[in-house]
């Protein structure tokens, strides 16, 4: 087993989602419906680009190229990019945003408490750091779900399309590539799938406080790990790297 390549492709995929994920609640800065939210989401942006940080600095070590985090998030292709599709989805209105966090806030938290266990030492003081930040999103979500949902009758229509909206791209966080697997196997990494039952749970809970209806379309997208992607992804690695790329030997 090429246990090296299998790891470096399993943090890539980490590192990308969180890298993905902070960009995208990037916009939000000085958009936010009020002055409270505005800087919640970009707080939130900031812990996730912080881990994505944390994550393809390692995976930059696991080349063996001597890459670092920079290298990795502005110098690969759209098809090198690992990152779950869910993350790369535009934000649309509050409440899809608000939807998007939520599916894989619940997901992360859950994760990452998972990987705190990891026998790869890195990963485990990445995932100890990172699960405190995600411990909050998971609240922030939830409290918002819960507060659109319950709320006037147009938020209520609002939330109920971002769930039914996302839900799509929820079930490809539950697969796991053989590579994946290969690791679970190894205690390096959690196993994914053992984690559904958990999340779905939760989910359940938290839309019925929101007095919201669940999903149940079974259809799920998938590909993102694969480097299958979205069109968005595009339109964020053409506005992220673009300065990267045009001027790689600047100096800041």
């Amino acid at each position: 087993m090429n246990q090296n390549k299998f790891l470096y492709h399993a943090v890539l995929h980490l590192g990308d989602n969180a890298l993905i994920l902070g960009h995208r609640l990037s916009e939000w800065c000085g958009h936010g419906p009020v002055l409270e939210q505005d800087i919640a989401m970009t707080n939130i942006s900031l812990d996730l680009i912080g881990q994505a940080r944390m994550y393809l600095d390692y995976a930059g070590k696991l080349t063996g190229e001597n890459k670092n985090e920079d290298d990795l998030a502005y110098h690969r292709d759209g098809l090198d990019f690992k990152n779950f599709l869910i993350t790369e989805i535009p934000n649309g209105d509050f409440a899809d945003t608000i939807a998007r966090q939520f599916f894989f806030d619940q997901w992360n938290v859950l994760y990452t408490k998972a990987l705190m266990e990891s026998k790869d030492e890195t990963l485990s003081a990445i995932a100890q750091k990172a699960h405190k930040e995600v411990s909050y999103h998971q609240r922030w979500s939830s409290e918002w779900v819960v507060r659109l949902g319950d709320g006037t009758a147009e938020s209520k229509e609002k939330m109920q399309r971002g769930i039914d909206d996302m839900w799509m791209f929820t079930g490809e966080m539950f697969t796991q590539t053989d590579e994946e697997k290969a690791l679970v196997a190894e205690e390096i990494l959690p196993d994914a799938a053992a984690l559904k039952a958990q999340w779905e749970e939760q989910i359940k809970r938290l839309i019925s406080d929101a007095t919201l209806e669940m999903p149940t379309d079974d259809f799920m997208q998938s590909g993102g790990k694969e480097g299958v992607h979205t069109e968005y992804l595009g339109f964020i690695l053409a506005e992220m790297q673009y300065l990267p790329r045009a001027y790689p030997d600047a100096q800041w």
